[in-house]
């Protein structure tokens, strides 16, 4: 029976024939599975299970491409480009909601068995100017990514794609261009919406959530990234009520980003409070599962202003 020391040095993702090459037989490879050792990502890719185990959930999505992409070879030939919600996986943008199906653009209509259940392919052809190399695979470019995937996607998801598009530096006016020709087309008002109302100062998609369900309840919009000045120096609030000094702090970050709260940061999270405190201001803190109770979130939020709004410091400049 093959045991780790057998697999191929320096690799992490195998295609069946890649294993068998290196002694590795069915046999083997079922019990490798069994034990862990290896992780079947889709038919004929493994990825060694230590590295699959270590992954964040984003980049386990991104390997999923990948080993698309090494299982069917097509880095190297075959004209499939990575599209929609995988070539937005591919440019590190923020997907909320979104499932890990692989989708691909070709020029010829698939044949019906030339894919798996987790590939989604669409036809059609793709101008030079569309298509990009990112981490060494044929994708579609940040613009034609974004319009492709807000076509598919309701408001709240293109909403925190367009967002974080902005943060990347999209082309808003090619963007424009493409909306204004695709007029009638399915999901275009999605498209719509979220390039009228993206900000590029939001940094999480639950920052980007908690804008909208704001917006949706018609209660006063805050602002963005408010930098405020206190003892301890200067802070950034993710979203404020300057005049009332009220912030809004969304504190679901750590799902997206590549660290976790060492006890220093969480240390200095509440100096930093305290000192805005000592400055006059209040905060209402939010979770997940807080954007998805809107009446108690309006609630909150509108009890909240009433109370900034009577505290006879409210109209104190921020320093």
């Amino acid at each position: 029976m093959a045991k780790m020391a057998d697999l191929p040095a320096g690799m992490d993702l195998w295609r069946t024939s890649e294993l068998n090459e290196a002694g590795i037989n069915a046999r083997d490879i079922a019990a490798l599975v069994r034990t862990g050792e290896l992780v079947r990502l889709r038919r004929g890719c493994y990825i060694r299970g230590s590295t699959w185990s270590a992954q964040k959930p984003w980049v386990r999505s991104r390997q999923l491409i990948a080993s698309h992409a090494h299982g069917t070879l097509t880095t190297s030939g075959g004209g499939l480009v990575y599209s929609h919600t995988s070539a937005a996986r591919l440019h590190r943008l923020f997907l909320w909601n979104v499932d890990d199906r692989v989708h691909i653009t070709q020029k010829a209509p698939p044949s019906p068995v030339s894919h798996g259940r987790d590939v989604v392919p669409h036809t059609r052809g793709l101008d030079v100017q569309d298509v990009v190399d990112v981490d060494g695979m044929p994708c579609t470019s940040l613009e034609r990514t974004v319009v492709d995937c807000c076509l598919m996607l309701n408001y709240r998801q293109s909403l925190v794609l367009m967002d974080h598009a902005l943060r990347k530096g999209v082309d808003v006016g090619k963007l424009r261009d493409m909306c204004a020709s695709l007029a009638g087309r399915n999901g275009v008002l999605a498209l719509r919406r979220a390039l009228e109302n993206a900000d590029a100062r939001s940094e999480s998609p639950g920052e980007t959530l908690t804008r909208e369900l704001l917006a949706r309840l018609k209660i006063e919009p805050p602002e963005l990234q408010v930098e405020v000045w206190t003892r301890e120096g200067r802070h950034r609030l993710d979203l404020a009520w300057r005049n009332q000094k009220l912030a809004l702090e969304f504190d679901g970050r750590m799902k997206y980003f590549d660290y976790e709260p060492t006890g220093e940061v969480i240390f200095q999270e509440r100096q930093r409070e305290k000192a805005l405190t000592e400055e006059g201001w209040t905060f209402i803190r939010i979770k997940w599962r807080d954007l998805f109770q809107e009446q108690e979130f309006k609630i909150r939020v509108l009890r909240a202003l009433r109370r900034s709004d009577s505290s006879p410091t409210r109209r104190l400049p921020a320093r």
